[in-house]
């Protein structure tokens, strides 16, 4: 899976769960964001605004 801010790669655990999140938006789809660009927005709002 891609990071849907800055398309980097998301690693992935042992048991196939993304390192990472998933934030949703209003309409329910889910957004999967890497670490990195979640120190740079740190809230809601800022991550879906940059999507």
């Amino acid at each position: 899976m891609k990071c849907e801010i800055c398309s980097a790669k998301l690693g992935e655990t042992f048991l196939k769960k993304i390192i990472g999140t998933v934030v949703k938006d209003e309409k329910g789809k889910k957004h999967t964001i890497c670490f990195d660009c979640q120190k740079k927005f740190p809230t809601k709002e800022e991550i879906l605004k940059n999507l």
